[in-house]
């Protein structure tokens, strides 16, 4: 995966205050993790807080701004599906935003090697990382898209606290419960995670990766099997 490379306005570095629209992502996000409950767990209350730190952060410093060529995957033709789905939501204001810039979005797969099937069943689009469009190396940001009756195979994070706010649709994790619109699910590093959705419509997530910089910058995207 290459980086990306920062953009320039009459020969001066864009920055996020020149791009309305991803600024309202960012402070949306912030307020999403903001609102949402923890369940009553420490640690995903801990979760949610370095987020909307690392989303503060990220906003104060007006960080560069890098606008790749869109690119597009299959999936794709589900994604207006599920932000219709997700309008009538507690977090449609999150929606309109997302719908502001999705012709800007650089859909992808992320893994050298996708398993047959996937490939038309699963993207996902980072808006704040390494990669843009917003530069940074405090946090990753995105969307990640799943087509109806997807599986998304066992994988872990190395060194990555992850969590996926569920926008709309529904899915399940490890087959340990069922996540609808407005859920979160929390994944400490290195713990394996498999994703199921359900068959009569796509799921959108929005996902927040946080951990050492290092490991936000050169993390390694891979399947894996569960030990027996």
């Amino acid at each position: 995966m290459q980086r990306a490379h920062p953009l320039t306005v009459h020969s001066v570095p864009a920055r996020l205050s020149d791009f309305p629209d991803w600024m309202y992502i960012l402070r949306d996000c912030y307020d999403v993790y903001r609102r949402m409950p923890a369940g009553g767990s420490a640690k995903i209350r801990s979760h949610q807080r370095a987020v909307r730190e690392r989303i503060s952060r990220v906003i104060k410093s007006n960080p560069q701004m890098a606008m790749p060529e869109p690119q597009t995957k299959p999936v794709v033709a589900h994604l207006q599906r599920a932000l219709n789905n997700g309008r009538g939501e507690k977090h449609a204001a999150f929606i309109h935003s997302i719908e502001a810039v999705c012709d800007r979005l650089v859909w992808q797969y992320g893994y050298e090697k996708v398993p047959r099937g996937l490939e038309k069943k699963y993207a996902y689009a980072e808006m704040a990382g390494p990669n843009g469009p917003v530069l940074t190396d405090e946090v990753i940001l995105g969307l990640v898209l799943f087509a109806p009756g997807c599986t998304y195979p066992a994988h872990a994070h190395e060194g990555i606290s992850e969590s996926y706010f569920c926008l709309s649709g529904a899915v399940s994790e490890n087959d340990q419960g069922v996540y609808a619109p407005g859920s979160l699910i929390f994944n400490p590093p290195e713990q394996l995670h498999r994703i199921t959705v359900a068959d009569t419509n796509p799921a959108l997530l929005f996902y927040a990766w946080e951990g050492h910089r290092e490991k936000l910058a050169d993390q390694k995207m891979v399947f894996r099997r569960k030990p027996k």
